[in-house]
């Protein structure tokens, strides 16, 4: 078993995910690899300073630009929307990887009689027409859905898109227009048989992907663990215990932490390099940031408690209802509410709490006067407007 200090750990873990030293990942490429690295981002439609897979990305490859991201999508097609962690942003090469859960939503999918009545309709429509929303089609009547009674023309489309036959062609706010999948993903992958069709090695699969997303996790119940299927304590623990056996994860014992966590073995040559010299950058964190899909753990490691408080009351709010984490170096520095005023190209910087126990020096202040300078340009702002720092 590999034995790390908690600094060792932290500082794993942030070059796993291209946060410290110098830049791993660069422009759209880098983006790309982040993604291809990592699995999947998830995805998140509110947009107060950048939608959360932008945040992501920002924090990680060097001259990100948001347009970058859609064009991975909706023009390279090296990406592709589907459920993974919650809705996520994948990449393109896994699309066999979920037949089956294309196949569970076309096998239980709701309203799926009034579905089936028109679903030839409309992939007739969008051959003859071109990709369409919802809004493009005459189907007013109203149907069970998961999030209560919509129109049959949404429903149907998300329908089809849910089990692969259609794909996102592009999306205009939040409104989503949809094409065929066969005209965009290719065949070789289109008509690939499932990979893994053994229910337990699928489950491995996606386990050690998430371990790879994150970097270390451990066999305890987690969020970074959400959308896999097959995983409570006794399944859980077979599925490490498999992995480990298989040679695919390294057990690591962390100072402080009473149970192993796990990384890959893949990364055992990262895992050398926690010692070395790196650079700390200032940087601000998503609120689905992959590193802190478990939060329990991010406690566990960085004594940095995080609470994404947009589904918090207000009057429960201890920060702000879109706060971002502002991490420095190998620790979390506190917290940034930050707005993009895209009327008069401002980036208002609310509010800034930072830890009870971080020292500011001037290097970190310069280091972050610059991070709010690259956030505005991401952002798109021509200035910058926040309290002095103190």
């Amino acid at each position: 078993m590999i034995e790390l200090t908690g600094k060792q750990a932290r500082r794993f873990l942030l070059k796993k995910n291209g946060l410290l030293g110098a830049h791993r990942f660069a422009g759209k490429r880098g983006a790309l690899a982040f993604i291809r690295q990592a699995g999947c981002i998830q995805f998140d439609p509110v947009d107060v300073c950048g939608k959360n897979p932008e945040l992501v990305l920002q924090s990680r490859v060097k001259g990100f630009s948001k347009q970058m991201l859609g064009d991975l999508l909706y023009n390279d097609r090296a990406l592709f929307d589907y459920f993974d962690k919650q809705l996520s942003i994948l990449p393109v090469e896994d699309w066999p990887y979920f037949h089956r859960a294309r196949e569970w939503h076309r096998q239980y999918g709701s309203s799926r009689e009034e579905i089936g009545a028109v679903s030839e309709q409309i992939r007739q429509a969008i051959r003859e027409r071109g990709p369409l929303s919802s809004s493009d089609l005459e189907l007013t009547e109203k149907v069970h859905w998961p999030w209560g009674k919509t129109k049959l023309s949404r429903a149907a489309l998300e329908s089809l898109y849910f089990q692969g036959d259609l794909v996102i062609h592009h999306k205009k706010g939040a409104v989503k227009s949809y094409d065929l999948a066969e005209n965009h993903i290719p065949r070789r992958l289109l008509t690939a048989p499932e990979p893994l069709p053994d229910g337990f090695v699928y489950t491995k699969w996606r386990v050690l992907r998430r371990i790879g997303s994150v970097g270390l996790l451990w066999d305890k119940p987690s969020d970074a663990l959400l959308g896999v299927d097959g995983v409570k304590a006794e399944e859980r623990g077979k599925v490490f215990a498999s992995l480990l056996g298989d040679g695919m994860i390294l057990p690591i014992k962390v100072e402080g932490i009473s149970v192993p966590l796990y990384g890959l073995t893949s990364d055992r040559d990262l895992l050398e390099t926690v010692d070395s010299p790196a650079r700390a950058r200032c940087e601000l964190l998503a609120p689905l940031d992959n590193l802190l899909w478990d939060r329990k753990l991010v406690k566990a490691l960085f004594g940095f408690e995080y609470t994404w408080e947009i589904y918090t009351p207000e009057h429960k709010r201890k920060y702000g209802h879109y706060v971002l984490p502002l991490l420095y170096g190998d620790c979390f520095a506190g917290r940034v509410e930050a707005i993009n005023n895209r009327k008069e190209k401002t980036l208002l910087v609310r509010n800034v709490w930072f830890e009870n126990s971080f020292r500011q020096t001037d290097g970190f202040r310069a280091a972050l006067e610059r991070c709010f300078e690259r956030f505005a340009r991401f952002n798109e702002c021509e200035r910058i407007d926040y309290p002095s720092i103190t």
